[in-house]
């Protein structure tokens, strides 16, 4: 069980929490290989998934979580909701709290929205995605395949690459893969590194071959132009010829370093398609799979607190 009522971020988890999380899901992995995939983990729950940014992965893994443990899942259409009239987000969880769920999953595009729902709901809340803060269930998706791949989660060195200020898929991996003690890297055009970043134990540099050398995890991000207010890059066309992964890039990693990337892809300006398709290097449709996997192991840990709640009328 995880000592905590919701799932905000990385930031709050300990080491053995985020453990014990890889470890069920890795059960639950193995479960959604078999011809039985469901389980009534979540029977008689309700979870409700409010997306206020568009998402298909995100928003299709969880509402195949939940219903493959047992949940009545139901999908809020935020763009056609009251919060499109005037409605405030307290509202929201105020109308909300009347209808009793018991999981609640929210992508938001501003920073600490998510938070602000968790303490005005009585349900669990998961964090799918807050602006620029953290998004922790992709994090922990990107450890299982790391640690799938590779055999373990610690003293690796990992190298993510592209536009790290817009990222919080990069903020949530990176507080993950630091308290596994990992040694990374940050690689990308100055002009899309947050300033003090190098606070944070990481090593960061301009430079792919550099950056990329003996690398063991290559995971690269998406160029995020929705949140980007001026000209961060020359051209999409000198990014990847800078910045994009191609095989000869690639080739300054070990051998057997794994591709990596959260999607949506852009062919072309991130990565290589060839590469990105290429099932000897690219890890990328096992994180999607290990997605399902994650977040059905963070709902049933955070059901189980939630029940405990109910036995004894404190939160264990």
């Amino acid at each position: 069980m995880l000592q905590h009522r919701h799932l905000l971020g990385i930031e709050g988890l300990s080491k053995a929490e985020i453990t014990t999380i890889l470890d069920l899901a890795e059960l639950y992995a193995k479960q959604n290989r078999s011809a039985n995939k469901h389980s009534k983990v979540l029977s008689g729950m309700t979870q409700v998934n409010m997306f206020f940014e568009a998402s298909t992965r995100t928003q299709a893994s969880f509402e195949i979580a939940g219903k493959r443990l047992g949940a009545d899942v139901m999908n809020m259409q935020m763009s056609a909701s009251s919060i499109t009239k005037g409605e405030t987000l307290i509202d929201t969880a105020m109308t909300l709290n009347a209808m009793h769920p018991d999981l609640l999953v929210v992508r938001h595009p501003h920073s600490g929205a998510v938070a602000l729902l968790a303490e005005k709901v009585n349900c669990a809340v998961l964090n799918a995605g807050d602006g620029r803060h953290e998004h922790p269930t992709q994090a922990l998706l990107d450890a299982l395949t790391i640690r799938r791949a590779k055999g373990r989660l610690h003293r690796l060195t990992i190298a993510i690459c592209g536009d790290i200020a817009h990222s919080r898929v990069a903020r949530s991996n990176l507080l993950l893969l630091g308290k596994m003690e990992n040694r990374v890297r940050l690689i990308g055009p100055r002009s899309l590194m947050p300033s003090g970043i190098e606070q944070l134990g990481v090593e960061v540099t301009d430079d792919m071959a550099a950056g990329l050398a003996g690398a063991d995890v290559v995971m690269m991000l998406r160029l995020q132009k929705e949140r980007m207010d001026g000209g961060f890059i020359p051209s999409e066309r000198e990014y990847y010829h800078r910045w994009g992964l191609d095989a000869a890039k690639l080739a300054h990693a070990k051998p057997d370093a794994i591709v990596m990337h959260p999607g949506p892809m852009n062919r072309g300006v991130e990565i290589d398609g060839v590469l990105a398709d290429d099932i000897n290097r690219s890890v990328i449709q096992e994180q999607v799979e290990m997605g399902v996997a994650v977040r059905m192991a963070v709902m049933d840990l955070l059901a189980r607190g939630l029940r405990a709640k109910d036995d004894t009328g404190v939160m264990v």
